[in-house]
């Protein structure tokens, strides 16, 4: 079983899972691994450079930034669209998600993972997971992910888990075509690099991202 390294933030082997996803109380405030947001942020707006050791060696901090730089990118173009949609509502909107992609790279619960030798406990941890949907939902440059949810006992292998995602999409997109692809994608993806067993993918798309000035 292989599974992209920046998609795996807390993987974890002969680990005891813990009783489950830690209360929003106990996350820390703006902080991504022990790094604040704002100076994640002023890292990846100096191009990475110099190398911070401790970041870069950090599996959530990375998978921050890859998405942060996507963010970024939908700030920049939702400011060369058209003025058909107040900015303050983009803005809220963009700080939502930036605030979901922090709390997603949280570990969370821990998923077992199954190996020939009954004496090796592998797991993964419900982070890196999520880390591979919303890897999936990247294939698509019309298609940005909000939240990832697994509902259901992640923890107890057989158990019917279902995945629950918002998503937001290109204006002029078959939105119904966009979800059955993206919800086969995400059912392919999590088969193939983990042993969750998917019961269902249900997909909210919960906003409409303007063209950008080039596509028009």
């Amino acid at each position: 079983m292989t599974t992209p390294d920046d998609a795996l933030p807390g993987a974890v082997s002969g680990a005891t899972p813990p009783d489950g996803v830690l209360p929003d109380e106990a996350l820390p405030d703006e902080t991504v691994d022990g790094y604040s947001v704002e100076r994640l942020s002023d890292y990846l707006d100096s191009g990475r450079s110099p190398r911070d050791a401790g970041i870069e060696g950090s599996a959530a901090c990375r998978l921050y930034l890859i998405s942060l730089a996507q963010v970024h990118e939908l700030s920049r173009a939702s400011l060369e669209s058209e003025a058909t949609r107040e900015p303050d509502r983009d803005g809220l909107w963009i700080s939502s998600l930036l605030e979901s992609i922090r709390r997603e790279v949280v570990g969370g619960r821990e998923i077992p993972v199954r190996h020939p030798d009954p004496g090796i406990d592998l797991r993964i941890t419900e982070a890196a997971a999520r880390g591979l949907v919303r890897r999936t939902g990247d294939a698509d440059s019309g298609v940005v992910l909000g939240a990832t949810t697994f509902s259901g006992d992640v923890t107890q292998p057989g158990e019917p888990i279902t995945v629950e995602v918002t998503a937001a999409v290109r204006y002029g997109r078959d939105m119904r075509l966009v979800a059955d692809e993206l919800r086969a994608r995400i059912v392919e993806t999590l088969t193939r690099h983990t042993h969750l067993t998917i019961a269902a993918v249900d997909i909210v798309i919960d906003d409409v991202l303007l063209p950008r000035a080039d596509d028009r």
